[in-house]
C-alpha cells in the first residue's frame, strides 16, 4: 500500500468544533463576492421594470399601447400575456397574481412589466401607460379589518382547559391590549433575478432566494412547463431574514417570462424604493389578553386574541399565525389557556416570513403579561417568570405539557436563569437601579432577564427534509452541494465542515458549490432555524455512503472485516496497515467503486 508521511497525531484542519472563517468572508470585505447584479451580463440582456399600482384597492384598466411603441422597448407584459398561471403565491392558493387582472388590492401591486435595452428606457416607457382606477374602500389597519371582519379564514382557536372559568376563579385578574408593529427586512441586496433561456423550453434562473425549489415550481407554473425545464441557482444572498423565502417569486417569474417570450436573457432588480413598496414585511399584531393569577403571580388561566395583519393574500401567513399561537406560552406553563387567532386581510402588501416567523409576536404577548402581573403585585418580574416556568426535567410529570398538548422535554430553564441571575449580579444591580431611578427624575435605567422557548423546524411537516450531493474525485478532493442557501449566516462552511469531519480530510479539500435545483431537487427553504441541522445531516448521510463504499473496498482487498477499517485524519487504517486517503480513493476509482452519493434527512419526531 505504500508508506505515508503523516504523523500519528495529525489532525484535520477545519472539522466540526473548530472555528472556520466564513467561506466568502474575504470576498465580502473586498467586494469580490458575486451577487445577482454582479454576474457578467450575457449578450442581449434585457432590463425589466415592473410598474406598480398607485391605488390600494380599485378596479383597474390598463392600456400599454404607448408603452410598447416607446424607443428601445423589446416587450411589454400584462396578465393576458402569461401562458400558464397568473399566480406566484407560495401556497398555490391563486391569490397573489403576477400582474393585476382587473383588480388591485394594495398600493405597489404589480400591473405590468416593461423589458428594454436599459432600465432607464424601461422606466421612461412605463410612464406612458394609461391606468384608470375605480376606487374602492381600502382596509389598511388591523382595527379596520377586525371591525369589517375582513379575514382570510374564520378565527382559529387553540385551547387547553377552561380558561374563562380559571380566570373568573382567580384571586387577581388583569386585561389589556398590546400593539406590535411590523418591520422592513432591509436586506443589503434587494430582490433580484437573472433568467437565461436555453434550448427547447429550458431556462436557467439565478435568483436571490431562500427557496430555490419554490422559485422553480413557480416559474414552471407561470410558463406552463415542467419543473425539469427550469434550473434555479443561488450562490449567495446579501441577506434574507425571511424576506426572500417567497418574495423572490415575482421578480424571478417576470424575468423568466421575458426570457421565454423574447429568447433573450432578462434581469429584474428592484430599486430600494420599489423593493419596499412591492414586498411584504413582518406581520404587525394586535393582542388582547385577560389573565387570572394568584398572589405569587402564578398564572391560573389566560386568554389571548391575536389579530395579525396578513396583507392582501395568504403568502406564508398560515404558518406564521400558527407559530404565533404556538409561542403564546414562551417558557411558561399555562394550566388553562385559550388562544384565538384572527388572520386579517388588509389592502397592503402581503406580509411574509421574518426572523422568528410569528414566534416573536406570540412571545411578546406573554412577556408583556408577566410584566403587568409583576407590576400589579409589586413583585420582581424575574420572580414572576420563575414562578411560571415549565417543570424542570428532573422534577415530576407536572407542568410539562404545552397548551398545544406537546410535552416539553429536557427543560432546564430554571438552571439557565439561576446561573444568569448569579453571574450577572441581577439582584444587586436591580437594587442599585431602583436607588438611581428614585434620585433621577428624567433619566431612568432598567434591567431584565427574559427566557425563550423557541420551536425550531417547520410547522408544515413535509418541509422538514433535506437532500445533498457529495462527489468524491479520484484525487481525493470533494464537491459538495445541498439544498440550503447561504445568506451570510455561514451555512455553507458549516455543512462543508460536517463532510470534512466525516471523511477525515481537511475542510479545504471540500469545494462549496452554489445551491442548484438540478443537483439537489425538491429542497425546503432555508428557514425555521433548521438549515444547518437538516442540510448538515443530509450531507453527512451522503458522505457516510461513500465512506462505507471505501471501507468495503479496502476490507475486501485486504481480506479483513470492515470493522478493521478506520478513517484517521488524512489516512485510513486497514488492519495493521495505513494508506493515505487520496491513495485509497484513487485505488477505489481504478476498481470502479462509485464515488458519488446523494444524502437525505428527515427530521424525526415530527408529525
Amino acid at each position: 500500500m505504500g508508506a505515508i508521511s503523516l504523523p500519528s497525531d495529525h489532525a484535520i484542519r477545519g472539522g466540526v468544533r473548530t472555528r472556520e472563517p466564513h467561506d466568502s468572508g474575504a470576498k465580502h470585505t473586498s467586494g469580490e463576492a458575486v451577487y445577482i447584479d454582479d454576474i457578467a451580463e450575457p449578450p442581449g440582456l434585457l432590463a425589466v421594470h415592473i410598474a406598480m399600482s398607485e391605488s390600494a384597492h380599485a378596479g383597474v384598466r390598463i392600456n400599454v399601447d404607448k408603452v410598447a411603441s416607446a424607443p428601445g422597448i423589446a416587450l411589454v407584459l400584462t396578465a393576458s400575456d402569461i401562458p400558464g398561471v397568473n399566480d406566484v403565491s407560495p401556497l398555490a392558493k391563486g391569490d397573489d397574481p403576477i400582474f393585476a387582472d382587473g383588480l388591485v388590492e394594495y398600493r405597489g401591486q404589480s400591473l405590468f412589466a416593461v423589458a428594454a435595452n436599459s432600465i432607464g428606457e424601461a422606466r421612461a416607457a412605463a410612464s406612458h401607460a394609461v391606468v384608470e382606477y375605480d376606487e374602492r374602500p381600502a382596509i389598511l389597519t388591523i382595527d379596520q379589518a377586525m371591525e369589517a371582519q375582513s379575514l382570510l379564514e374564520p378565527a382559529y382557536v387553540m385551547a387547553r382547559g377552561d380558561a374563562d372559568a380559571a380566570i373568573e376563579a382567580a384571586l387577581h385578574v388583569l386585561s389589556g391590549r398590546i400593539r406590535i408593529g411590523g418591520q422592513e427586512h432591509f436586506y443589503l441586496e434587494g430582490q433580484a433575478a437573472l433568467a437565461v433561456p436555453g434550448e427547447d423550453e429550458d431556462i436557467i434562473v439565478h435568483s436571490s432566494t431562500q427557496h430555490p425549489s419554490e422559485i422553480q415550481k413557480c416559474i414552471a407554473h407561470v410558463l406552463g412547463i415542467a419543473s425539469h425545464a427550469v434550473t434555479v441557482e443561488c450562490r449567495r444572498m446579501g441577506g434574507g431574514f425571511g424576506g426572500k423565502e417567497s418574495q423572490g417569486n415575482l421578480p424571478a417569474a417576470v424575468a423568466a417570462l421575458v426570457a421565454a417570450k423574447t429568447g433573450r436573457p432578462a434581469k429584474v432588480r428592484y430599486d430600494r424604493d420599489d423593493d419596499m413598496a412591492i414586498t411584504g414585511k413582518r406581520h404587525s399584531a394586535r393582542i388582547d389578553y385577560q389573565v387570572g393569577f394568584d398572589d405569587e403571580g402564578r398564572i391560573a388561566g389566560i386568554a389571548f386574541e391575536q389579530a395579525m395583519d396578513c396583507g392582501m393574500s395568504w403568502d406564508l401567513s398560515l404558518g406564521i399565525c400558527d407559530r404565533a399561537m404556538f409561542h403564546a406560552d414562551n417558557a411558561y406553563y399555562l394550566p388553562a389557556a385559550k388562544i384565538t387567532s384572527y388572520r386579517c386581510k388588509t389592502n397592503t402588501a402581503s406580509n411574509t416570513a421574518f426572523r422568528g416567523f410569528g414566534g416573536p409576536q406570540g412571545m411578546v404577548g406573554i412577556e408583556r403579561v408577566i410584566d403587568e402581573i409583576a407590576h400589579h403585585l409589586g413583585l420582581d418580574p424575574l420572580d414572576v417568570r420563575q414562578a411560571n416556568f415549565y417543570g424542570h426535567k428532573d422534577a415530576g410529570p407536572e407542568r410539562k405539557t404545552t397548551h398545544y398538548h406537546m410535552e416539553v422535554e429536557d427543560c432546564v430553564i430554571q438552571d439557565i436563569a439561576g446561573e444568569l441571575e448569579a453571574s450577572s449580579d441581577y439582584r444587586q444591580r436591580r437594587a442599585e437601579i431602583r436607588d438611581f431611578n428614585r434620585q433621577s427624575p428624567v433619566l431612568k435605567r432598567g434591567i431584565a432577564l427574559t427566557p425563550v422557548k423557541f420551536g425550531i423546524s417547520f410547522t408544515v411537516t413535509h418541509l422538514n427534509q433535506a437532500g445533498a450531493l457529495v462527489n468524491l474525485y479520484a484525487d481525493g478532493s470533494v464537491s459538495l452541494n445541498h439544498g440550503g442557501t447561504e445568506m451570510g449566516q455561514g451555512l455553507f462552511i458549516k455543512v462543508a465542515q460536517v463532510v470534512a469531519e466525516e471523511l477525515q480530510i481537511d475542510r479545504a479539500r471540500v469545494k462549496i458549490t452554489a445551491t442548484n435545483t438540478s443537483k439537489v431537487p425538491n429542497t425546503s427553504p432555508t428557514a425555521a432555524s433548521s438549515g444547518s441541522d437538516i442540510n448538515g445531516m443530509a450531507a453527512r448521510d451522503a458522505a457516510r455512503t461513500i465512506k462505507a463504499r471505501l471501507a468495503e473496498f479496502a476490507a475486501g482487498r485486504h481480506q479483513v472485516s470492515t470493522d478493521e477499517v478506520v478513517f484517521l485524519p488524512g489516512r485510513v487504517q486497514v488492519g495493521g496497515e495505513e494508506v493515505s486517503f487520496d491513495q485509497l480513493v484513487h485505488d477505489a476509482y481504478m476498481a470502479r467503486v462509485p464515488l458519488s452519493a446523494t444524502g437525505f434527512y428527515a427530521t424525526p419526531k415530527i408529525s
